[in-house]
C-alpha cells in the first residue's frame, strides 16, 4: 500500500506504519493484558494504530477500538491482521465535538461518553484507556461492572488536575495499583492504573 511500510513485532502482530506526523505505537509494555478472557468484551479507548486492540483480539470474543486521529492506519492494521475489531472513529468525552491533537496532527472529532461507548461495544469487561486526559471526564458510575481497567492517568500540562471523584470510585470498588513511572516516562503522566473489580 502506498505510503506504508510493514513491521512485524515479536508476538506475531503485523503493523503497517504510515508517513504521518504523529507517533504510531506498536508495543504496549505498560499494560497488563495477560488476564483477558475469551468471553470478554474489550474496549480500547485511544487505540492509536492497534497495539492493544490487535493483541486483545487474539483472545477476546469482541473488541471495540475508539480512536480519533489514527483511524485510517488503525483500520489498515486491523485488515492486515484479519482481526475482528469494531472501530469507533472518535474520542472519549462529553458528547460534544472537540479538537483533538496527537503530536502534529489535529482533528475535529466526535466524542462519546463511556456509557455510549459501552452500549455501542455491547458491554465492557476489560477497559484499556489512554486518552490524554479525557479519562477525567468519565462518569464514575459508567465503570460499573467492568471487571478490569488498564488506564493511563494524566496530569498537567497534558490535562487538567485529576478528578478525585473518579479516583475515589475506583478506590471503593476496585483493588488497584498505579505504576508511577510509565515505560515512556513523559511529563504530564501520573502513571498507569491497573484495577480489578473487588
Amino acid at each position: 500500500m502506498d505510503g506504508y511500510h510493514a513491521v512485524k513485532v515479536r508476538d506475531g502482530i503485523q503493523f503497517r506504519l504510515s508517513a504521518v506526523p504523529f507517533r504510531q505505537i506498536t508495543d504496549i509494555p505498560e499494560y497488563q493484558i495477560g488476564d483477558i478472557r475469551p468471553e470478554d468484551v474489550v474496549v480500547d479507548i485511544g487505540a492509536n494504530i492497534g497495539a492493544f486492540c490487535l493483541r486483545a483480539a487474539l483472545t477476546a470474543r469482541r473488541v471495540t477500538a475508539v480512536e480519533p486521529v489514527a483511524c485510517s492506519v488503525l483500520r489498515e492494521n486491523i485488515r492486515l491482521n484479519d482481526a475482528d475489531v469494531q472501530v469507533i472513529e472518535g474520542a472519549l468525552g462529553d458528547g460534544k465535538p472537540k479538537m483533538i491533537s496527537w503530536d502534529d496532527r489535529q482533528v475535529l472529532a466526535s466524542t462519546y461518553t463511556l456509557r455510549s461507548i459501552r452500549e455501542t461495544a455491547g458491554g465492557c469487561d476489560f477497559l484499556k484507556c489512554d486518552c490524554e486526559g479525557a479519562e477525567w471526564l468519565i462518569n464514575p458510575e459508567d465503570l460499573s461492572g467492568i471487571r478490569r481497567i488498564e488506564m493511563e492517568l494524566h496530569i498537567p500540562p497534558i490535562s487538567g488536575p485529576p478528578e478525585m471523584e473518579l479516583l475515589d470510585w475506583i478506590g471503593r470498588y476496585y483493588d488497584f495499583a498505579i505504576d508511577r513511572k510509565p515505560c515512556h516516562d513523559i511529563l504530564g503522566v501520573m502513571g498507569v492504573l491497573h484495577a480489578e473489580l473487588k
